[in-house]
This record gives structure tokens, C-alpha cells and sequence, in this order.
């Protein structure tokens, strides 16, 4: 059907019809609308995208058409966002499936379309005659507004507009989902803490050889068995570096019941570790050895160590993962060491550790080019380089797919490929189904690492699986008791699904631990909108740091108080 004359009011796909003037929604089954129907709420912004793709008739809409349509040029909004979260809520309404879908289809890096049949029905009004552009008429799909909110409108109506629709948009979300206020059940797992490596060398250039055989070492002990044993991730250990704090008090910080201290020396060409676990309750040493070493026998001493600890703590291991530590991994003992060194300048955290990260991770591939995880590593540097400008966005994000791809043709199942595979998908190809796919799979092989958790969260919330984000945003914070990103994850999916108090309390949290976290203020500024507090929301604005969400919050926020002129 040309798209340029206006279209009849009712369209049937699939087993619903949709009246495209009223927006309402009926599922009429399969026997037809003579056998009953059941009306289906759908809210404003899902309504709209669902209207743009059945008068598209299977052909594609793009995110920046549906941007263009919903919020015009000069609306401050997180589109992004709230297309993803009103994607996942359309497809809730249609009883749809991302991975499966029988009605909306996301095309990576395109955008989506209706695939199921469209047949357009005669309506009342078509009958007689009124076919004609109405004052109530939606806006086209050309991205002409319709005239009951010309683009000249005054800014506070736009404001209102888009707050009515983002408000509705996060607030279905809680009403659908609020038998989420129950806690999270009790932990029956043992937990443990691996302190960071002491370095005992001497040479205070060995700092990132303690540093990173801290990460290994927590790698190692969190793959053994997640059901029984969850290992502290180094964000929420680091914090204990180089201080003298009681053994009783981390356990409280970080609710473990072993700890494992570890302490490195230097023997000629030789390394050696010095372990010993301690059982926090009465601090009784239960296991101690020393492991004397050369620089390639690295992480083979490493799997010693992880036996050892769950011998002790009787945690059990299936065949496989006894295999896994019996096997020798020797590595090359320079590519090691480069590796390590460009693990700790990426953990820096600046664009000048980023540019000294993918030095040497380069160095690492190039001296040995079967290196999986030396090619993991500088595809994250690479994207790093490209998203902050260091190096040309498009030459950064092409080699940054070609190491990970290497990386995944080496090693199959290496996490950390699979989990950067999953931002480039996510971030790059748009495409939310194959980045839950890629995370899934990291959090798989290695479940103990709450990055690849915290990114798996994401992509379930926006495919519609509302249960399984927020149980592993609340995996995320056990896992990294101290880690402000871990509760701010947890706080931003609460906001969406609820309760909204928790949300509060749990951005509250993040802000605690790091007062510079750059999304909590969002977060909880939006949860108190949403609480119907927009006077306790101004405050909170005030520390948004991203200019676009600042505008959009303050917007909503001048709205809510009435201060129309403002907003």
C-alpha cells in the first residue's frame, strides 16, 4: 500500500488488531474477533513504534526514522534507551520473543520490522467516508508532526510531552514488575577474598606483576566451581592494598568467610608465591605453601594454588574442571609479561594508559601471535582508542573486531573474547540479541567475573527478560561488594522494573563508594520523579555530569514542579 495516502483506522497481524487512530489493541485469537477479544494495554511510545512498522508492512524502520518521529530534532532524550526498553515492553505486549520473534524482527545495525502478514480492515469511519486528515490524526511516518503539537510549539509543551512519555514509558515497567520487592534470597555459597598480591621483590616496577597475578589468581579460583564457591572480584579487593585492615572487618566489608593471602618474591630468574588460607571466623590458618617458580610455569602454579584452596574448603570439582587443572598451560614467558604490563596501565583508566595498554598488548601478540588473550585484550584497547578519539573511529573499531575475531579463531572459549564481542555487537552493531548471546556465553565460562555479568544485565532487560537482568545485576553486587558500577547497574534496572525505594537506597550506595560515579545521579534523580519527589530530584540533577541527560532530567523536573517556563 503507497504510505503517502492516509491508510484505513484497523489493521489485523498475526492473532491482534490494532486501530491505528485510538491505539488500541485487541487480540482476537486465532477463531477471530467473533469468537472474543482481549484488549492488550499498550502505552504510548510502544503504540507508536508498533503503528510506524504495521504501516511500514514489513519493510524496515530504522532507530534514527523512529528518533526522528517519537522525539523531534531539538527534544533532549535518551532515545536510545527508551526505544530499547519500548521495543522490549511492545514485544512483552505481543507475547514476542527477541531471540524468536513471530512479530517484530530487529535487523543488526538496520533497525526492525513487522514480519508477520498485515491486512488492513474497513472501519466505521472509513465507511463513511472520513478518510481525511483529522486534528487527532498521529504524525505520518514522512516525520511530519501533526498539528495538535506543531514544531514551533512553546519548549515547556515538548517537555511535557516527553515527560508523560518517558514517566509512562519506566513506569509500566514498575506496576508489571513490583512482586520484585522481595530480597534477594539467602546465600548458601562460600565466599572468598583473594588479597592482592604483596610485593616482596623489592622493586617497586613489579607492581603490575602483583597486581596482575592478583587478577589471574581470582580468574582462576572464580572458574572452579560458581555454584559453591564465589571468589571477590579485584575491584572490591584492591581497595586493601598496601593497608593494614583486621581480617574480621573485610569479612564483614565483604561477607566472606576465607581469605587467601598472597606474597610474591623475586630469586634470580626464578618467582616466589607464598600462599596461605585463612579462615576469617577465628582466623585459623588452614593451609599454607610456598611455590618456586620460572616466569613460564606461571599459571600452572596458579592452578596448584586453586586445587589446593578447594581441597581445603571442600569445595567440589566435576571431572572436567579436574582436567582443566591438571592440564600444563605454559606461556611465553615475554608475551606474559607484556600482557601484564598492558593490563595494568588499562586498568589506569585514562586515555594515556589506554594509548600504553594497546602497546603492549600488541607487544604480547606479537611475540606470541597464538596468544588468545593478548588479542582479547588489545581489541578492548583499540575500542577504547576509537570511542575517545585517540585513533580514527572507523581504523579503530575495524581492528578491534579483527583481534577479537583472532582472538575467538584461537581460543573458542576464552570469556574475555566473548565478552568483547559482545560490546562490539552491543555498542557498535546495534544488534541487543547477538551481544546477549556473546555475554551469556562469557558469563558461562567464566561466571565468577562480575564485568561479564553486569554487561549480560543489559541486554536482558532490553530483550524483554525482566527476571533475569535483575538477578544478575544482584549477582554483580556479590560478586563486587565495593564496586560502585555493580550497584549502580542495580540501581538503574530497579528504576525500570522496581521496587523504587531499593533503587534509591541502592544509587545512594554507588554514590558512597565512588561520589564520582557518573550514572547514579541519573539514576536517582529519575527515581525520585518517578516517586513523585521532583523537589528531592533537583539536587541530585545538579551532579549530572552528561549535558544531553542533564537537560532532559532538569526538563521533566521544572515540568513536575510545575515550572513550566523553566522546563
Amino acid at each position: 500500500m503507497n504510505n503517502s495516502t492516509y491508510l484505513p483506522e484497523l489493521v489485523r497481524f498475526g492473532t491482534f488488531e490494532l486501530n491505528v487512530r485510538t491505539g488500541e489493541l485487541v487480540s482476537v485469537g486465532t477463531a477471530g474477533i467473533e469468537a472474543g477479544a482481549a484488549k492488550v494495554l499498550l502505552r504510548e511510545q510502544p503504540f507508536q513504534i508498533l503503528r510506524i512498522l504495521v504501516e511500514r508492512q514489513g519493510n524496515i524502520v530504522t532507530r534514527q526514522e523512529i528518533r526522528q518521529i517519537l522525539w523531534p530534532d531539538d527534544t533532549v532524550v535518551e532515545f536510545d534507551r527508551s526505544i530499547n526498553v519500548a521495543i522490549a515492553i511492545l514485544r512483552k505486549a505481543l507475547a514476542d520473543d527477541a531471540d524468536h520473534p513471530r512479530y517484530v524482527e530487529t535487523l543488526a545495525r538496520r533497525g526492525y520490522r513487522l514480519i508477520a502478514p498485515v491486512e488492513w480492515q474497513p472501519s466505521q469511519t472509513a465507511a463513511q467516508g472520513f478518510l481525511e486528515p483529522q486534528a487527532e490524526t498521529l504524525p505520518r511516518i514522512e516525520g511530519q508532526i501533526s498539528e495538535r503539537e506543531p514544531r514551533a510549539a512553546k519548549p515547556w509543551r515538548k517537555a511535557a510531552v516527553m515527560g508523560v512519555c518517558a514517566v509512562i514509558l519506566l513506569f509500566v515497567g514498575y506496576l508489571s514488575w513490583r512482586h520484585f520487592r522481595g530480597v534477594s534470597p539467602p546465600r548458601t555459597k562460600i565466599m572468598l577474598a583473594v588479597l592482592p598480591f604483596q610485593n616482596l621483590t623489592g622493586d617497586p616496577n613489579k607492581e603490575y606483576l602483583a597486581d596482575g597475578l592478583t587478577e589471574e589468581m581470582i580468574s582462576q579460583l572464580g572458574r572452579l566451581n560458581p555454584e559453591q564457591l564465589g571468589v571477590i572480584a579485584r575491584t572490591s579487593v584492591m581497595g586493601y592494598k598496601h593497608k593494614d585492615v583486621r581480617l574480621d572487618q573485610i569479612g564483614r566489608d565483604l561477607s566472606v568467610q576465607y581469605v587467601l593471602e598472597n606474597s610474591l618474591r623475586e630469586s634470580g630468574d626464578h618467582l616466589r608465591l607464598t600462599a596461605q588460607l585463612i579462615q576469617v571466623r577465628d582466623q585459623t590458618h588452614l593451609w599454607s605453601q610456598d611455590y618456586d617458580y620460572a616466569a613460564k610455569d606461571t599459571l600452572n602454579v596458579e592452578d596448584e594454588v586453586a586445587n589446593a584452596v578447594a581441597r581445603e574448603i571442600r569445595v567440589r570439582l566435576i571431572s572436567q574442571q579436574q582436567e582443566d587443572l591438571a592440564r600444563s598451560r605454559p606461556v611465553n614467558p615475554e608475551a606474559f609479561d607484556a600482557y601484564l604490563r598492558g593490563y595494568h596501565f588499562f586498568e589506569g583508566n585514562t586515555d594515556k594508559d589506554a594509548d600504553m595498554a594497546a602497546k603492549y598488548f600488541e607487544r604480547a601478540t606479537q611475540l606470541d601471535p597464538s596468544y588468545a588473550l593478548g588479542w582479547a585484550w588489545l581489541s578492548r584497547a583499540r575500542n577504547w582508542q576509537a570511542n575517545e578519539g585517540l585513533i580514527p573511529m572507523e581504523e579503530g573499531r575495524r581492528l578491534a573486531r579483527e583481534a577479537v575475531e583472532r582472538a575467538l579463531s584461537l581460543n573458542p572459549n576464552l570469556a574475555e573474547a566473548h565478552f568483547q564481542m559482545g560490546r562490539i555487537k552491543q555498542q557498535v552493531d546495534y544488534d541487543w540479541a547477538g551481544a546477549s548471546a556473546s555475554y551469556q556465553r562469557a558469563v558461562a565460562l567464566e561466571p565468577g567475573n562480575p564485568e561479564n555479568v553486569r554487561a549480560a544485565a543489559y541486554p536482558a532487560l532490553f530483550l524483554g527478560r525482566f527476571d533475569e537482568a535483575l538477578q544478575l545485576a544482584r549477582r554483580a553486587v556479590d560478586l563486587d561488594p565495593l564496586n560502585a558500577d555493580s550497584w549502580a547497574v542495580l540501581a538503574e534496572i530497579e528504576s525500570y522494573l522496581g521496587p523504587l525505594a531499593q533503587s534509591a537506597a541502592d544509587s545512594k550506595k554507588a554514590l558512597e563508594l565512588d561520589p564520582d560515579n557518573s550514572s547514579s545521579p541519573i539514576d536517582l534523580s529519575r527515581t525520585y520523579l518517578l516517586q513523585g519527589r521532583p523537589q528531592d530530584a533537583l539536587p541530585e540533577i545538579e551532579h549530572v555530569h552528561y549535558a544531553p541527560s542533564r537537560a532532559w532530567l532538569y526538563a521533566l523536573t521544572y515540568y513536575a514542579l510545575g515550572r513550566k517556563k523553566e522546563s
